[in-house]
């Protein structure tokens, strides 16, 4: 066998074995003896555990960030962008399972390698250069595209997590679910949201009523 080809087999081999036991839980003579290799191997071509599960980790996020910039083309209608997101996370879980399963553990603490959040701190980024060109359009004030991306990211990466095991839904049902609940809140947003419990408390500080009971 090549050293690329036992490099890859090592990536395979790594990768189910981390998504199934997590970090800690896994071992050099673990992914050795699934490979049929000698522990050797390993540290000969990545240094050891820490080396492969970087290698891992780094792969599954270019995988995951090249489909998100992808759907997130500012030339396509918001709508689209959307929908393209959403099945372009979906779709990287399909496919790349046991890769999520890897991205949304807990990382080593000394780990250099990117992470799940960081990746989506990235793509809220580039989402909120998308919002405040929207929100410009639509009179509501670009200061709060930051908050609306955050909002936006979490709640599909959350519903991608939960799909993660639960598969009852077919990848296009939760998408369609998914924007509906986002692009019809979003088609009805007000410039200037309060909260009906501050709003009901304003009213009744400045009701003639009160005004009257407390002599003012």
């Amino acid at each position: 066998m090549s050293a690329f080809a036992r490099r890859e087999q090592l990536v395979a081999v790594g990768r189910a074995t981390f998504a199934a036991k997590g970090f800690d839980g896994t071992s050099v003579e673990e992914i050795a003896t699934h490979a049929k290799i000698s522990k050797p191997v390993i540290y000969e071509h990545f240094g050891g555990k820490e080396g492969l599960y970087a290698v891992i980790v780094d792969r599954e996020v270019q995988a995951l960030m090249s489909a998100l910039e992808a759907a997130l083309d500012s030339h396509k209608r918001p709508r689209m962008i959307l929908e393209d997101s959403a099945l372009a996370l979906l779709s990287y879980i399909e496919s790349h399972t046991d890769g999520f399963r890897i991205l949304v553990r807990d990382a080593p603490q000394n780990s250099t390698s990117g992470s799940y959040s960081s990746l989506l701190g990235d793509v809220a980024i580039k989402v909120e250069h998308l919002l405040a060109e929207q929100f410009s359009h639509a009179h509501m004030d670009p200061k709060w595209a930051p908050l609306y991306a955050q909002m936006l990211v979490g709640l599909i990466a959350q519903v991608g997590q939960w799909w993660l095991d639960e598969r009852r839904m077919s990848k296009e049902e939760v998408a369609s679910h998914v924007v509906n609940l986002v692009w019809n809140g979003m088609r009805n947003l007000r410039p200037s949201p309060v909260l009906m419990t501050s709003a009901d408390e304003a009213k009744q500080q400045f009701s003639p009523y009160r005004r009257a009971a407390s002599g003012k």
